[in-house]
């Protein structure tokens, strides 16, 4: 059985750093793309980053410049440093990851952590 747990989040003032981790058990971690979404109250889930497995990434244009995705694929861990925070940066973030086959795709999300950003 695939997990994700993620930690590292909670209250934090605006221009501050909080660092996000995601790990994962019960799959052989450094096949799938690593990813973080986010969802504010009332909006829908939106990526935030990802990184593949050969350490392509891909970042919003909201957080270029300012969060870094890595992976370390030894601990079957994700990360998210997020620095210069701001208040539209709150939100709960999820850890997801993803590989598609010939034959289906696998799709796994955490439960997610809240990053709330104080003005």
């Amino acid at each position: 059985q695939v997990q994700l747990v993620e930690s590292g989040g909670g209250l934090v003032q605006a221009g501050g750093s909080l660092r996000l981790s995601c790990a994962a058990s019960g799959t052989i971690f450094s096949s799938y793309t690593m990813g973080w979404y986010r969802q504010a109250p009332g909006k829908q889930r939106e990526l935030v980053a990802t990184i593949t497995t050969g350490g392509s990434i891909n970042y919003a244009d909201s957080v270029k410049g300012r969060f870094t995705i890595s992976r370390d694929n030894a601990k079957n861990t994700v990360y998210l440093q997020m620095n210069r925070l701001t208040p539209e940066d709150t939100a709960f973030y999820y850890c997801n990851i993803k590989r598609t086959t010939w034959a289906r795709t696998y799709d796994y999300w955490g439960q997610g952590t809240q990053v709330t950003v104080s003005s």
